[in-house]
């Protein structure tokens, strides 16, 4: 079954091949999670959400077509997930009395010890400061290396616009770094 493509994996579970879900977990599962990390969650959150990603997965494996890339499909998926999480957890703390933080504010409480790195943590500081949309471009194109095809597949849009899309994020990380390093 290893063989088997991400596409094939997934037809197989539209027809009722439930099992095959498990191995597109564990191809998977890293990715994810350095999806959701990177987006701003913390580690247990991040697994979560990953389950989420695979609930939603099979609970729309009729959507699945089988047409464009399976990655396309599972980060659109998992961009809905974050999307709501994020938008739950606003409400959650609003009602609660709080007020939402930035998203990335409270990532590096003990996860922080494992970046010992300045110029990584500043780097994060700076991604953080990113818009939610730009952020999202650069943590797919640089960090899961998904190939401009798939970040426009995922977003939507054509590849060129892919292209643009992290281009322009790239250029708005760069000058929140340079700014923050001046200070």
């Amino acid at each position: 079954m290893q063989d088997l493509n991400d596409n094939a994996l997934m037809l197989k579970v539209k027809n009722g091949d439930l099992d095959k879900l498990g191995l597109l977990y564990e191809r998977h599962k890293k990715r994810l999670f350095g999806f959701f990390y990177n987006m701003g969650n913390t580690p247990s959150v991040s697994e979560d959400l990953v389950q989420n990603v695979f609930v939603r997965m099979l609970k729309y494996k009729s959507s699945y077509t089988g047409e464009g890339l399976f990655a396309a499909w599972m980060f659109r998926m998992a961009r809905n997930v974050n999307y709501d999480h994020h938008k739950m957890s606003s409400k959650k703390r609003t009602v609660d009395g709080m007020v939402p933080e930035d998203m990335l504010a409270t990532v590096q409480d003990e996860d922080s010890q494992m970046e010992s790195n300045e110029d990584t943590l500043q780097l994060n500081k700076a991604l953080s400061r990113l818009p939610t949309d730009k952020r999202e471009v650069l943590v797919m194109s640089k960090l899961r290396e998904l190939r401009f095809k798939e970040i426009g597949e995922v977003l939507g849009c054509t590849e060129g616009a892919a292209k643009v899309r992290v281009h322009r994020a790239l250029k708005d990380l760069r000058e929140i770094y340079l700014q923050m390093e001046t200070v």
